[in-house]
């Protein structure tokens, strides 16, 4: 339960993104940087869920800025590494090949008859955003459109 608070002050612990093949995903990173400290802990410290919590840590959802903010402070890791690090930091300039092999996967899937469901999105979208989908797609299809 004070396993956080027993750590040592001063830099924030830097979170390097990974170039590798076997990069660690972020729900991993997220549950090494929780450590010993319980789920239980972290949602009395955070206010979020801990079956929340637990599904970030699967990798089945993705946290929004605020919650990285608040993990940050908790880990003591650095708050703008842990946000680009889970995919909301800069984006890629909309002219590079990564850019370019988004828009393509995403027209793919606003283009599958088979995957017409909610609501279409409407006006302009960031690459991020549009990966997202692209993503939650092949998730949910088991096709692989982006490498």
């Amino acid at each position: 339960m004070g396993d956080v608070d027993q750590q040592p002050t001063g830099q924030p612990e830097r979170v390097e993104e990974k170039e590798t093949a076997g990069a660690e995903d972020f729900g991993s990173l997220l549950k090494r940087l929780r450590g010993r400290v319980s789920l239980r802990e972290v949602t009395r410290r955070t206010g979020v869920s801990a079956s929340y919590l637990s599904q970030i840590e699967r990798g089945d959802r993705v946290p929004g800025a605020s919650l990285l903010r608040k993990l940050a402070e908790l880990y003591r890791v650095d708050p703008d590494q842990l946000i680009k690090r889970a995919g909301h930091g800069a984006q890629p300039d909309p002219f590079s090949d990564q850019a370019m092999d988004v828009e393509r996967a995403y027209r793919f899937v606003l283009d599958d008859p088979a995957f017409r469901v909610g609501t279409r999105p409407d006006g302009p979208m960031t690459v991020n955003a549009k990966r997202f989908i692209v993503e939650m797609y092949e998730k949910f299809t088991g096709k692989r459109l982006l490498e």
